[in-house]
This record gives C-alpha cells, sequence and structure tokens, in this order.
C-alpha cells in the first residue's frame, strides 16, 4: 500500500509538472515600495518564490504598490492594477505586459475623482467579463457622511465601486458596485458556472474583520446577502483558483501572522486546507492566474 501511495503521489506530480501551464501569484512585501513580486506553483497548493521585483511603482502620492491584481486578456496580454496610496489618491495604477517582465509605462487611473472627499481607493481587483467581452475593476473606497454610520469612523466606512473598459484607454462612469449595510473591502469577482458569480468579501466592522460569500446571476450584481463568515476573525486578501475539482480560498490570516486557504466545491461549506498549502514567508496578497510555462521558464 506504501508503494501504491508514493507511485500515486509521483504520477501527480509529474502530471503537474509535464502540464502546458503554471500556476503564478501576484504578490507584494511590506510597506509596498518595492513593487511587483511573483510566486510559482505547479499544483496551486506549494509556492515557491521568484526572486527580485519585476515592477517598480511610479505613481500615486505615495508611489507604493500594495494589492496587484492580474488577469490574462483574450489576446493573451496580462493586465496589471494596484493600490498607489494608504490615503489622499483618487484612483489606482494600470500596466500591462505579454511577458510579465516588460512593461507598458505606468499609468494613473482616477476613478474617483468626481468625489472629492474619497479618503481612498483601495485593492483594485480585475474581472474579465466573457460575456460582456470587457474588463470589471472594482475597489473599496470611503466616502464620508455617504452611506449610513455603522460602529466604523467615518473615514473607515468603505464601500465598493466599478468600472468597466475594453481597452484601458477609455473607461465607464465610476458607479457603486455594493452596499452590503456594513464596511466592505477586498472583494473577488468569481465565475463558477454559467450565469453564476460568487463573491469573496471581507466584512471590515470592527465586530468581524472576516471573510464572507455572496452570489450572483451577473458579474456585476445584484448579489444577494453576504453569508456567514468562513474565516476567523482578523482575514482579508481572498484570493480565489481552481485547483483540480476544488476552488481554493487563500487569504491574509494576519491576526496569526500566516497565509490561510480553504478548499470547496460550492462556496456554502469549506474546508481548511492549511495542511496543504506552502506559502513563502513575507508573501502578500495579490492573485491567482495561470501562465505558459515557457513565459515562467524565461521569467527564472
Amino acid at each position: 500500500m506504501k508503494q501504491l501511495t508514493v507511485y500515486i503521489t509521483a504520477l501527480l506530480l509529474f502530471a503537474c509538472r509535464s502540464s502546458k501551464e503554471v500556476y503564478m501569484f501576484s504578490s507584494f512585501r511590506e510597506p509596498g515600495r518595492d513593487g511587483l513580486h511573483f510566486l510559482y506553483s505547479y499544483d496551486g497548493y506549494k509556492w515557491d518564490s521568484l526572486p527580485g521585483s519585476f515592477l517598480h511603482p511610479q505613481t500615486g502620492k505615495d508611489r507604493i504598490m500594495r494589492d496587484p491584481s492580474i488577469v490574462k486578456g483574450p489576446d493573451g496580454t496580462f493586465h496589471l492594477v494596484w493600490t498607489t496610496s494608504w490615503k489622499g489618491d483618487k484612483g489606482f495604477g494600470y500596466s500591462a505586459s505579454r511577458d510579465l517582465r516588460h512593461w507598458t509605462p505606468q499609468q494613473f487611473i482616477p476613478v474617483m475623482e468626481h468625489e472629492p472627499t474619497t479618503v481612498n481607493v483601495w485593492a483594485p481587483e480585475l474581472f474579465y467579463d466573457d460575456v460582456e467581452n470587457q474588463f470589471i475593476i472594482i475597489w473599496a473606497s470611503c466616502i464620508p457622511g455617504r452611506f449610513e454610520k455603522g460602529i466604523e469612523a467615518e473615514d473607515n466606512n468603505h464601500r465598493m465601486y466599478y468600472t468597466t473598459t475594453k481597452d484601458f484607454r477609455t473607461f465607464s462612469p465610476t458607479k457603486l458596485f455594493l452596499d452590503p449595510g456594513f464596511s466592505v473591502i477586498d472583494a473577488v469577482i468569481v465565475k463558477t458556472g454559467q450565469q453564476q458569480y460568487t463573491l469573496v468579501l471581507k466584512d471590515n466592522t470592527r465586530n468581524e474583520r472576516n471573510l464572507k460569500v455572496a452570489f450572483a446571476n451577473k458579474p456585476l450584481g445584484p448579489y444577494n446577502e453576504a453569508s456567514a463568515p468562513f474565516t476567523g476573525k482578523l482575514t482579508e486578501g481572498p484570493s480565489v483558483v481552481k485547483a483540480g475539482r476544488d476552488w481554493l480560498i487563500y487569504f491574509d490570516d494576519y491576526g496569526n501572522k500566516r497565509y490561510g486557504a480553504v478548499t470547496t466545491t460550492d462556496f456554502q461549506k469549506f474546508k481548511d486546507s492549511n495542511d496543504k498549502i506552502i506559502v513563502p514567508a513575507g508573501h502578500k496578497h495579490g492573485t491567482v492566474f495561470k501562465v505558459r510555462r515557457k513565459i515562467l521558464g524565461k521569467i527564472k
């Protein structure tokens, strides 16, 4: 039996390493000033770091790069957006690449300049809508006094906003994406089936600060009421990837000073998977995506 187990494990490892695609995880390092980092994996569970920074931030008030979100468009171009400042900026950074090494000149996309009292633009997240053939970008912003005050301070009462684009040159007017009745940040759209979309989000209220899910028939919603939390407190930055038959949700378990993960098949029941993952120390949340092996080979 032991020999059979070893044999099966070896076969699975060979299958992962012989695949034409590998997993990449965009990342940053605190305090976010040295730019874009990457992890890579052959199975979506065990990760290694690629040394160095692949893009140094040059936009925004603070010139930092946090929460780097990457999605590959239908033409093979990788699009990147990121948080440029903790407070004071009314937009996010943008750049694009064909190989994850050479990047277009960085741009600042001022999506909240029409709201002069906006405190921040946090964690922009990319999603490609293959039905409407457009990119959706969602992010968290706080506009003091705009929404009913809960237990949060007025400069910490966030809601999710969005814009859409087909070419990253012109953008639709910014609109409210999600008001769940509480301060919300770090939301991620996941397509889980035909006309089935799941939103993984952080309830950022002081008594919660955990991850929840909501569901919709379209990527822009409307989403139903957020679920009960599926993580403990002091968790944020969800990243979702399909690994085999399971959905794997990574998150920053900052209360325990570690990276955490759960698996699910239906986004209703979740299984702790911390014993199955290996994530290098210092990794901070971005997005998981797939690339051709030769792209990783050239980077390495």
